[in-house]
């Protein structure tokens, strides 16, 4: 794996879409939490320092060790990181008059810096911190400025180290793209190499060397990344590869026979296992959104064991694990707060002896569709929004019945189907009803009705971690509503999801 930047993590929420903008101009990077930097740096060929909630006065912040890093390799300090330099090297930072937050525009820059070559005065910059550096080191200068923050960019003299006070990484920085670009290809010479082609290549290669001739048992699920790791597998090992598509029970409407026809036809080796009943049996009476996770989880794992025990001398399992989940698992603070269980993270049981390999690990969620493009996985499939492990049973609050599953298959049904026709699928990155635990008084023709209400949930993303609703036109929502009054029985009310996450999640369970 080419290594080339090291991003180091002081706990900002801003550290993966550094990642995601340096892997948007061909660099393949990696986030450390600061306090387990590598002990091999020989494959790094630059180093940037993230942002974090900490003040560097704070006597409990973060406290790197930068002596292997500092002046040995090209260093970008990014808000906290550029103010820890500076605390730490011989300047002074100190709290601000004022909390210096959100849009600002640089009033100086200076016009010999190869880190703003290409960027003007007036190019508008996101801040956010409570503290400003008052004075840099003795051997550092500035190099860029705000009307309110004299030091916003400085570069220590004889060193490729440089501090910036604004966030480059986010959208409203209108120049911080070409600033990470120079930073990275002019200053650092770092080669921007990682491409699709080449993510394809180099997996399929290391993938055939560490699994040899062994089998791979594979849990397929309909969606976006266990497809993409299937196909990688399956380019690498062949027949070896056996994948096992497990009905819950709680699949979207006729899921279960149309993925299966779907993997047919790109030439998986897949079986398809109807456990349908024996889900919903196991679900009875649970209400506990956290119970029903867990309970699905391991019934999942109870009918996978059973089949993949029944495949000779099968040696690795494949998830579809990607890098998000990977770097949660090992955030500056240890594993965060538990929200809800992830399906695919925190290992095997011990009796599964398996060992694991994950081909998508390293890669976030608009990379693995386009390693998926670059395979010629249908856009069709590429496109398909997320959909939680779990499935329809953290979509039903409360208990689970047959009656209630069939029920939101059917609202769920009409609301894609109709973002499918009216042109709105591809403009939403996730969308689904969900049944509320409650009837309401309705009426249909001269008589009273008492039936379901169900709420519409459509949200616009990159990778999950935050989410905006979707604003669907007025008419849309009309039409969705009355059709699935009309046509799904038991529904008398429907409403729409206006929370964002945060503070709400995408998911109600």
């Amino acid at each position: 794996m080419q290594k080339n930047v090291l991003i180091l993590d002081f706990g900002s929420q801003y550290t993966q879409l550094i990642a995601r903008r340096v892997r948007e101009l061909n660099i393949y990077c990696e986030i450390f939490p600061f306090h387990k930097i590598p002990e091999n740096l020989a494959d790094f060929k630059a180093v940037i320092l993230s942002g974090s909630p900490f003040s560097v006065r704070n006597p409990e912040a973060p406290k790197p060790d930068l002596s292997k890093i500092k002046s040995k390799f090209p260093v970008l300090g990014v808000c906290f990181g550029a103010q820890f330099m500076a605390h730490n090297f011989g300047g002074l930072v100190a709290s601000s008059n004022t909390r210096e937050f959100g849009r600002a525009n640089l009033s100086y820059v200076d016009p010999t810096s190869d880190l703003f070559e290409g960027i003007t005065e007036q190019s508008q910059v996101w801040m956010s911190h409570s503290d400003s550096i008052k004075e840099l080191p003795e051997q550092a200068k500035c190099i860029a400025s705000t009307a309110d923050v004299k030091f916003a960019a400085y570069k220590f003299q004889d060193e490729l180290t440089y501090g910036i006070q604004f966030h480059p990484e986010v959208y409203h920085s209108t120049d911080g793209k070409k600033l990470l670009e120079n930073f990275l290809v002019k200053i650092a010479g770092v080669p921007q190499t990682w491409t699709p082609s080449a993510f394809v290549d180099m997996t399929v290669a290391d993938l055939k060397e560490k699994i040899g001739n062994d089998k791979v048992v594979l849990g397929l699920s309909g969606g976006v990344d266990s497809t993409v790791a299937a196909t990688l597998l399956h380019k690498a090992i062949g027949k070896q590869l056996y994948c096992i598509f497990v009905n819950n029970g709680l699949l979207r409407k006729d899921e279960f026979t149309s993925v299966l026809d779907q993997y047919k036809h790109m030439g998986l080796n897949v079986k398809g296992v109807d456990a349908s009943t024996y889900f919903l049996d196991k679900l009875e009476g649970i209400s506990d959104p956290e119970q029903k996770r867990k309970i699905i989880g391991n019934a999942f794992i109870d009918i996978f064991d059973d089949e993949a025990g029944q495949i000779k001398d099968v040696v690795y399992l494949a998830q579809g694990t990607i890098y998000p989940d990977v770097i949660e698992s090992i955030s500056v603070n240890g594993p965060s707060a538990t929200i809800k269980s992830h399906h695919n993270v925190g290992g095997l049981p011990d009796f599964m002896k398996l060992k694991v390999v994950e081909p998508l690990r390293m890669l976030f969620k608009d990379e693995v569709r386009r390693v998926g493009a670059e395979m010629n996985i249908d856009a069709k499939l590429l496109g398909r929004h997320p959909f939680p492990g779990p499935g329809l049973a953290i979509r039903i609050l409360g208990d689970i019945t047959a009656e209630k599953v069939k029920l939101v298959q059917e609202v769920d049904h009409v609301f894609i189907q109709a973002l499918r026709e009216w042109k709105l699928y591809d403009k939403v990155w996730q969308a689904g009803a969900i049944l509320l635990p409650v009837e309401s008084v309705g009426v249909m023709g001269d008589e009273r009705t008492y039936e379901k209400v169900v709420a519409l949930r459509a949200v616009e993303s990159t990778d999950g971690m935050t989410a905006d609703w979707v604003d669907l036109p007025y008419k849309f929502l009309q039409y969705v509503s009355n059709t699935i009054i009309n046509k799904v029985k038991g529904v008398n009310r429907v409403v729409y999801d206006i929370s964002s996450k945060p503070p709400a999640t995408i998911e109600w369970e």
